[in-house]
């Protein structure tokens, strides 16, 4: 076996003893791939990840950047209370209306809502809105603002609250300080972000997978 077969075969291994997808979040991605969205999903053992870090937290109120077809979204919602609320941004009306569907059928749509357009018009938006902090803030945008997005993660959080950024290995590239690439530097002003940022307390872990080579920042809000 090649070296992605065996990825592969760890992962659905994993999938089907810990994460226990069902028939909501595989016809969230027959929908997703039907629509021919990106094939940028979490997958189902980085979905279970996310909602037991949810779960952990207590999370009653969740906010994720990136909704695509809304896979990852059924994962955080699914750890919510009855009364919790999870606000999802996403950028392309064609995303966010499959996501929808997805959403509702999974049997979440009084707990989520997803919002269009672009998260940097989004976020101030919300902030003045007001609303209670944000418990954990899921990270999964275009790659080269997420520093501006952990920014907003933090007027929006706790102490105590969790920041998780995906995909910040970019292949390795992330680790080239001489990168032009706007999804390398963004990546890059992020995870230099949560290492100087006073507020914060973070680490970025590598992954191997069904998506290949890749990694998530974590990071604590301090106060």
């Amino acid at each position: 076996m090649s070296e992605s077969q065996i990825w592969d075969a760890v992962d659905e291994y994993f999938t089907t003893h810990l994460s226990h997808d069902d028939e909501a979040l595989r016809a969230a991605l027959r929908d997703s791939d039907a629509a021919e969205l990106p094939r940028a999903n979490v997958t189902a053992p980085q979905g279970k990840f996310l909602q037991l870090l949810a779960q952990m937290q207590g999370a009653r109120h969740i906010l994720e950047i990136g909704t695509l077809g809304g896979y990852s979204t059924i994962w955080l919602g699914r750890a919510l209370p009855a009364d919790g609320h999870l606000v999802s941004l996403e950028y392309s009306p064609k995303h966010a209306e499959v996501a929808t569907r997805n959403i509702a059928r999974a049997g979440l749509d009084k707990l989520v809502e997803v919002r269009v357009g672009a998260a940097l018009d989004s976020l101030p938006q919300l902030a003045d809105e007001n609303p209670p902090p944000f418990d954990l803030v899921f990270i999964d945008a275009d790659k080269a603002n997420n520093a501006h997005y952990v920014e907003w993660a933090l007027r929006l959080t706790r102490a105590g609250s969790l920041i998780v950024v995906d995909n910040v290995v970019r292949g390795g590239r992330v680790a080239e300080a001489d990168s032009s690439a706007p999804d390398v530097q963004g990546t890059r002003a992020a995870i230099e972000m949560i290492g100087s940022h006073p507020r914060l307390d973070g680490t970025a872990i590598q992954t191997v997978g069904t998506k290949g080579y890749d990694g998530f920042a974590l990071a604590r809000v301090l106060g």
